[in-house]
């Protein structure tokens, strides 16, 4: 695991917050949750793509 992936989830984190406080403050509460949404989806991506790439090593690991 690469620090750079828990810098680009934090970058994520913080961008989507911000983003968040924003919309909720100009009363656009819909597009607020969609946007944290969205967040949410490209970490997911990013996590599920770290573990397919884990279990790969695994499997080439013990020849499975």
């Amino acid at each position: 695991m690469d620090i750079n992936l828990l810098f680009k989830i934090a970058a994520i984190g913080i961008l989507v917050a911000v983003l968040n406080q924003v919309l909720v403050r100009a009363g656009r509460e819909d597009q607020a949750m969609m946007t944290t949404l969205a967040g949410i989806v490209i970490v997911l991506s990013i996590v599920i793509n770290e573990i397919s790439e884990l279990f790969t090593t695994v499997r080439t690991l013990f020849n499975l």
